[in-house]
């Protein structure tokens, strides 16, 4: 029996197998006698239902005594799947909003890269496909970061993600790929809508013997709401298992895009109110534009179960993204080209400590810069002019972990734990045409081991619902390109060390009746939070000079809460749900000499969303959703801030219950509101309308058709 459904059985199972067998006993002993007239006790079979990959997934998280969730492709393919915005919509504690409407969207757990602007590598969170690392030593690239091919995704917020590896304040989100065993057959999917928005997608998967199979490609394309926002894409994403003996199974997964894709403007206050839909006149005349030439990420996961059922998972990733920035620009085009390897080596098992039920772990994960690099160069036809030019080799992340799970009673669970990460950060400016006037060598080399312990509690206090409490450590290393970025500076200012956070986090979650949710707080210290700012806005004639540093102490702390609610339910089995998310960032410095106790800026404080859905047994479903978020602080000095706003939306469509057909209506800011969906970050704006808002889409409407065969 797998691990995860052995957690299930351990729990609310465990109480219906019991019931079983208590009430079938009666009859066993009724029907078996002997010839001689004796009874006999008769045999009884119980056999659990089999756990669906997502059942199995979901019950894994329940065993982490934290924060997580878990979101079905299924559930968000009834509207539009266009970007992780549509995947993680109503996520607690999660910030996830497009600029532009292309895949370089903003995302953030608990206030992780909660300054950075859209369009930059992702800071905060690992990111990973079917639990092998994206995330490398210079972040997370976004191209790769669609929704195409997705059965579900995990969620873990904070050190709740250490089973990955992830040491960072933000968690992890791992994407998990359908397979020939999960999505069988063909599927064609055409969708379309507002802003010039096309997207198309094949598949095809199965069972051959042994072996199973998913192929899926897809293509689309957007003009754009706001001026000079046109985006393309087209990839392909495969995952091939092979089975070869029960005790050993492989599997072997591909990734491949392509995307172009121009960048969104920032605007004032006045500019969004006037026309939320125009743009900034240096985005205008510089036309800065983003290419990805095409990113491969191509892995393998080895899986062996051994006879006392221990289970050895062996990985490897290559990631090849090369990228343009700025190619069709006069300004500072950059030529970036990355390479990493990533491996990692899981062992689990479970055995008896001291007559206890225990879980044990270890676990070892490397992501590594084979070759990564950036030449910036002076804007012409030719790109002639060599204005600087970076290496990163070498630089990586090794992760040591060692966990288990000990289960003190029938209820109460400890879950203790200790990573250890090596962070080597190798930058070599080879050249600049400025003098280096920083007093720090050309050549700069960080390599340092660092220590997260964890120890987290669980209390059942019904079969399906517990009580969590944890303390950890987590650990961020700044990314490899933001030491020394593509900029023309001369050189990187002063050295960047990792941010450090210890947090403490506690709540609930289950389910129990009509309601299935979970409730988490969680307040982190900060030392050397990793902090973004606009040091100079764009012009017609400069790209915009962004700087990362370390902060003095921070606070990050707040409350996740997630509710589905199954308000009623028809004879014929029609329902009506109500499904809630609320989360508070309090995010804050302890007491900086210049901001005393300012809010960060880069996320509202407050942000709500809401969905009222009718399901009709047929297969019809219709509703109406929500989303409300309070005012963002625009600069450190708290002069300035973006305005609150509330959405309204709804959606409504057909899924076939024989599941040949789905068809479905998104419509999205109905009233088209003027808002904000994320910002540039500045020192002090002393009270100025600053061109730091980043706009979100108007009213649109968006269709979708599937055919399944």
């Amino acid at each position: 029996m797998h691990l995860a459904t052995t957690a299930v059985l351990r729990h609310s199972s465990l109480f219906a197998v019991s019931s079983a067998l208590l009430t079938l006993a009666p009859f066993a002993l009724a029907d078996d006698v002997s010839p001689n007239g004796d009874r006999r006790l008769g045999t009884v079979t119980v056999q659990a239902a089999k756990l669906t990959d997502v059942q199995a997934a979901k019950a894994k998280l329940d065993e982490v005594a934290g924060g997580t969730s878990l979101v079905t492709q299924a559930e968000v393919e009834k509207g539009r799947s266009a970007t992780l915005e549509d995947t993680l919509a109503y996520q607690p504690g999660v910030y996830a909003q497009a600029a532009g409407g292309n895949d370089a969207i903003k995302i953030s757990i608990r206030g992780s890269g909660a300054n950075t602007s859209p369009g930059y590598f992702r800071e905060g969170t690992k990111f990973l496909f079917d639990g092998l690392a994206l995330t490398g030593a210079g972040g997370t690239p976004y191209e790769l970061l669609d929704t195409q091919g997705l059965n579900y995704t995990e969620v873990l917020r904070g050190a709740n993600a250490f089973e990955y590896g992830a040491l960072s304040l933000g968690g992890a989100i791992n994407f998990v790929t359908n397979t020939g065993l999960t999505a069988p057959g063909n599927r064609i999917k055409v969708e379309g809508g507002s802003f010039g928005w096309q997207k198309e997608t094949l598949s095809t998967g199965g069972v051959v013997g042994d072996a199973d199979y998913y192929v899926s490609i897809d293509n689309s394309k957007r003009d754009g709401y706001q001026d000079f926002t046109y985006t393309k894409a087209k990839g392909i994403v495969t995952n091939f298992g092979y089975r070869f003996n029960p005790k050993l199974e492989t599997r072997v997964y591909l990734r491949y895009r392509e995307e172009y894709h121009e960048n969104s403007g920032a605007l004032t206050l006045a500019q969004l109110k006037k026309n939320s839909s125009q743009t900034n006149v240096a985005t205008r005349d510089t036309r800065a534009d983003s290419t990805k030439r095409g990113s491969t990420w191509v892995g393998s996961k080895t899986t062996y179960t051994f006879d006392d059922d221990a289970t050895l998972v062996a990985g490897v990733v290559y990631h090849d993204y090369p990228q343009i920035l700025s190619k069709k620009s006069t300004v500072n085009p950059n030529y970036w080209d990355w390479r990493d390897i990533n491996y990692s080596l899981n062992y689990s098992r479970n055995d008896d400590l001291f007559g206890l039920s225990s879980t044990s772990t270890v676990g070892w994960s490397s992501t590594e810069h084979v070759r990564a690099g950036v030449r910036t160069y002076k804007g012409s036809k030719d790109l002639d002019i060599l204005q600087k030019q970076v290496s990163y080799d070498g630089s990586f992340d090794h992760v040591f972990s060692v966990g288990n799970d000990l289960g003190l009673t029938d209820r109460l669970y400890l879950a203790t734990g200790v990573s250890a990460i090596n962070i080597k950060r190798d930058v070599d400016v080879s050249f600049s045409d400025r003098a280096n006037t920083s007093g720090l060598p050309n050549h700069y080399r960080y390599d340092e081991w660092k220590l997260a312990p964890r120890i987290g509690l669980r209390y059942y206090i019904a079969p399906d619902v517990q009580l969590f409490g944890n303390v950890s450590r987590s650990i961020d290393p700044p990314s490899s390109w933001s030491i020394s970025g593509s900029g023309v500076t001369s050189n990187y200012a002063k050295p960047l060390v990792p941010q450090a956070a210890n947090t403490v986090e506690f709540g609930i979650k289950g389910k129990s009746g009509i309601f299935d949710g979970s409730l988490a707080l969680y307040k982190s210290w900060i030392k050397n939070e990793l902090l973004t700012v606009e040091v100079l806005p764009a012009t017609s004639t400069s790209a915009a000079v962004n700087s990362t540093s370390n902060a003095t102490p921070t606070i990050h702390q707040g409350i996740e809460a997630g509710l589905s609610t199954r308000l009623w339910e028809g004879a014929n089995g029609d329902t009506l749900n109500w499904r809630q998310a609320y989360t508070l960032n309090d995010f804050h410095y302890e007491n900086d000499p210049r901001f005393k106790k300012n809010e960060l800026p880069g996320l509202p404080k407050h942000i709500y969303q809401a969905e009222l859905q009718y399901q009709f047994a047929s297969g019809f479903y219709a509703g109406v959703n929500v989303r409300s978020a309070s005012s963002t602080a625009v600069d450190y000095a708290n002069t300035f801030y973006a305005p609150s706003y509330t959405l309204w939306g709804a959606r409504l469509g057909f899924d076939d219950p024989g599941k040949t057909w789905q068809v479905y209506l998104d419509l999205k800011n109905l009233t088209d509101k003027d808002y904000v969906t994320a910002i540039a970050p500045s020192y002090d704006a002393q009270g100025k309308d600053t061109a730091a808002l980043y706009p979100g889409d108007g009213f649109g409407a968006f269709t979708g058709v599937t055919y399944n065969f």
